[in-house]
């Protein structure tokens, strides 16, 4: 996410438990596509409140969750005591060049600055891995999901892979979709509305407006406290980094223009270790389907 302050996608903390308690998760076939293979070492930019987070873990990845709002990843550290996490956006990510597998981020991509965050990530990248992107999105092919998206309202965001399409710091990005089903209540439907950002930004008189209209629709449709099955679809993209490389930051400051060096990069967590023996930093493209 960006560090802007004023954007909607900081609005988020005040409802981090919201978020939490009603945003689907993310199914497991998803996330076994989105890391490419077995064990990695990841980055989550736009972490939240730890969705995706929890799944990667259970899979064996060593996951580093980063979310530039603290109360988002405090939930995230309550439900995952063992995780490190870091205070940080995808414009500015705190690790050496070259030191893990994957960078993903779930449902937040449309948040970053894609000229800046884009060389970030090739940069943190190992030769081989690449950038992982999911959006969770609800199936509207279904007359009353449909009507249910028109009552939560639009969201300004571009939920594509366009940018990392167009950019040369990476190869041909596969997409894959994944269909599941959330269980919602008259509870979570509400709290799903909440924790939207063009909900949570609302003045407290229209937001609670708007809540109600979603209690509404969910005792006109819902079935009491049974519940109701909510579609959705995890629409995945990976690709590849490319050999083309950003040169660290801390390589380049205070540099001449005209003098070509490059140094490696060391930061808190030391310089970058060589690869382990018999990597040879090819990437297996894996069909978990």
């Amino acid at each position: 996410m960006t560090s802007n302050d004023s954007s909607p996608a900081r609005s988020f903390g005040s409802v981090a438990a919201a978020y939490d308690h009603a945003r689907p998760d993310y199914p497991a076939k998803a996330a076994a596509w989105l890391m490419g293979g077995d064990a990695r070492t990841v980055i989550e930019l736009g972490a939240g409140t730890g969705k995706l987070t929890r799944v990667l873990v259970e899979q064996g990845h060593d996951v580093h969750p980063m979310d530039p709002d603290p109360e988002m990843l405090r939930v995230l550290q309550e439900r995952l005591p063992g995780v490190r996490t870091s205070i940080a956006t995808a414009e500015a990510i705190p690790a050496p060049d070259r030191s893990v597998d994957v960078v993903v981020a779930a449902q937040s991509f449309h948040w970053f600055d894609p000229e800046a965050a884009l060389p970030e990530i090739a940069r943190v990248l190992k030769p081989g891995g690449h950038i992982a992107l999911v959006w969770n999105e609800r199936d509207e092919r279904i007359p009353w999901v449909r009507r249910l998206g028109k009552v939560l309202g639009e969201q300004d965001q571009d939920n594509s892979a366009d940018a990392v399409v167009h950019s040369d710091l990476f190869g041909f990005v596969e997409d894959e979709k994944f269909a599941f089903w959330q269980t919602i209540d008259r509870v979570s439907i509400v709290d799903l509305a909440r924790s939207r950002s063009n909900i949570a930004s609302l003045s407290e008189e229209d937001r609670e407006a708007k809540l109600a209209e979603v209690s509404a629709f969910y005792a006109e449709y819902g079935r009491g406290m049974d519940g109701m099955q909510l579609p959705y679809q995890a629409h995945c993209f990976r690709a590849k980094v490319s050999d083309v490389r950003p040169r660290s930051r801390s390589a380049t400051a205070d540099r001449p223009a005209n003098e070509d060096v490059e140094t490696p990069a060391d930061d808190e967590d030391g310089p970058t270790p060589p690869p382990a023996d018999g990597d040879t930093g090819e990437f297996l493209l894996i069909d978990f389907r």
